[in-house]
């Protein structure tokens, strides 16, 4: 069995894991908080503890799985918690560093932060650190069909090209959720899911020809972003996003034998050579009720052996995406 296919096999087989005795700290209270804490349960996490601000949003999940709510915010509450084995950190963008710096004060040393950690390349490679394990919750690159794509990959003898798309649907934007800068920098907030997995497939470009053009008066620096060039493994790419079109995310990759596209990202379609016939690729996962990727980055936390095989996203890393989306988005964000 190949290095991709044992990948594979391990993300497809979580249930089999016994992480039971792990003691987690979840700092936030939104949406994305409730999708960590149902992949919790199906791991059978259930020394969990939320701190939120006000807990209005989570105190029902909490209360029905008899899960430890404390509210008046992380500042009030994370030096009281404890260490624990796992600190999962999915506050608004902003709270993200100033949360994790007071859970590595507190004494925790393994720490899951959502993306993208931070708008501010600066303030992610502030947090490397010898003795503390952070990662950055990109999710979409543990996605088994990620995966399952690399295995085919391999098979099919590497990459030969790649393309990809990012356009946003203006329409799903609520303006009156997040901070100006979120939307000012969408393409680090929102658009980096699709071009981190494009380049986690590929490698980081080492040459690279960016356009842009059209204008909105929340996104200035454009509306239309097309480029291409070679990434550091020598494979050719290219992209595209027009954001007052239509069309969606997804990533294409071609092969000698196949063109590959995960077009919705979290399913995966084949088209062979000289055929015009897209098929839908079979691939397993370990809980079909779970948001894809989250189970699978907590498992990774808890199992650092197994993370050196499928690593997760570092600050370092995390803050390479973020100088490469000022590139292709024309940010300037010093």
């Amino acid at each position: 069995m190949s290095h991709a296919e044992k990948n594979y096999e391990w993300l497809i087989n979580l249930h089999h894991l016994n992480l039971k005795n792990n003691s987690i700290l979840l700092i936030g209270g939104g949406e994305i908080s409730k999708q960590y804490l149902n992949a919790l349960l199906r791991l059978n996490i259930f020394d969990i503890t939320v701190v939120t601000k006000t807990g209005n949003q989570i105190r029902e999940f909490c209360d029905s799985n008899k899960i430890n709510l404390l509210t008046g915010g992380f500042e009030k509450n994370l030096v009281s918690c404890g260490i624990k084995d796992l600190v999962i950190i999915a506050t608004p963008i902003p709270l993200l560093i100033p949360a994790t710096e007071i859970a590595i004060k507190a004494g925790n040393k393994n720490i899951l932060i959502e993306k993208p950690g931070s708008l501010y390349p600066k303030k992610l490679s502030s947090l490397k650190s010898n003795t503390v394990k952070i990662r950055i919750a990109y999710n979409r690159i543990t996605y088994p069909n990620f995966y399952k794509l690399k295995t085919l990959i391999e098979k099919d003898g590497g990459i030969t090209s790649c393309r990809f798309t990012f356009t946003e649907w203006l329409n799903r934007i609520d303006f009156t959720k997040y901070q100006k800068d979120e939307y000012s920098f969408l393409g680090i907030s929102n658009s980096l899911h699709v071009i981190s997995m494009a380049m986690e497939l590929i490698g980081m470009p080492k040459k690279l020809s960016t356009h842009r053009s059209g204008f909105l008066k929340w996104h200035k620096s454009g509306s239309i972003f097309v480029g291409s060039g070679i990434s550091e493994k020598n494979i050719p790419f290219s992209y595209h996003a027009d954001w007052g079109s239509g069309g969606r995310w997804g990533i294409e990759i071609m092969t000698k034998e196949n063109s590959y596209q995960l077009v919705p990202l979290e399913d995966l379609y084949v088209t062979s050579k000289y055929s015009a016939e897209k098929l839908q690729v079979p691939f397993k996962t370990a809980f079909s009720d779970t948001k894809p990727g989250l189970a699978e980055e907590i498992a990774l936390m808890l199992e650092p052996n197994i993370e050196k095989k499928i690593p997760l996203i570092t600050p370092q890393k995390a803050a390479a995406y973020n100088k490469l989306a000022e590139k292709i988005f024309g940010y300037n964000t010093s």
